[in-house]
C-alpha cells in the first residue's frame, strides 16, 4: 500500500456527489492487497422485478476495486483506471445489505488485477467480479 495517510474517512469523502454515494456504498475496511465495502439493497439499487441490480453488483466491485488500486500507487503520479471488468450473478437478494471484499491478484507497474466477491447478510456469494486495471501516469 502506497505510504500515506489515506484513513477510512478519506476514502468514503472520495463518495461525495458520485455515483457510489447515490447508490449508498459505504467504504468499510482497507489494508494490504483488499479493501471491503457495503451497499443497500433497495429502492436505488433494485431492477424492475425488486431484485438487486446485476449493474449495481458490478458498480460496487468496480468501486472497490478502482479505490483499492488507487490506494496502492503514488497518487502524485500515477492514476487507476478500469480496463475491463467481468462478473456472474449467483444469487439474487431483494432487501438488507451485500458486502463486498476485493483482493488483489496482481499489481504491476502498468495493470493490477482485482478480484471481489459480494455476499449476503448471511454470508451467501451473490456475485463474483474481477477487474482488470491500467495504472496511469497522471499529466
Amino acid at each position: 500500500m502506497h505510504k500515506t495517510s489515506i484513513t477510512l474517512d478519506t476514502l468514503n469523502e472520495w463518495r461525495k456527489n458520485t455515483m457510489v454515494e447515490h447508490l449508498g456504498i459505504e467504504i468499510t475496511a482497507f489494508g494490504e492487497g483488499y479493501i471491503c465495502g457495503k451497499m443497500p439493497v433497495d429502492h436505488r439499487t433494485h431492477q424492475p422485478m425488486g431484485l438487486l441490480h446485476g449493474g449495481a453488483s458490478v458498480a460496487l466491485a468496480e468501486t472497490l476495486a478502482s479505490i483499492g488500486a488507487n490506494i496502492h500507487v503514488d497518487p502524485t503520479t500515477k492514476a487507476c483506471v478500469g480496463l475491463e471488468i467481468n462478473a456472474n450473478h449467483i444469487r439474487s437478494v431483494r432487501e438488507g445489505w451485500v458486502y463486498g471484499k476485493a483482493t488483489a491478484l496482481h499489481m504491476g507497474k502498468t495493470t493490477q488485477v482485482w478480484e471481489t466477491k459480494i455476499t449476503t447478510e448471511a454470508g451467501d456469494t451473490v456475485c463474483i467480479s474481477r477487474m482488470t486495471v491500467a495504472v496511469i501516469d497522471k499529466k
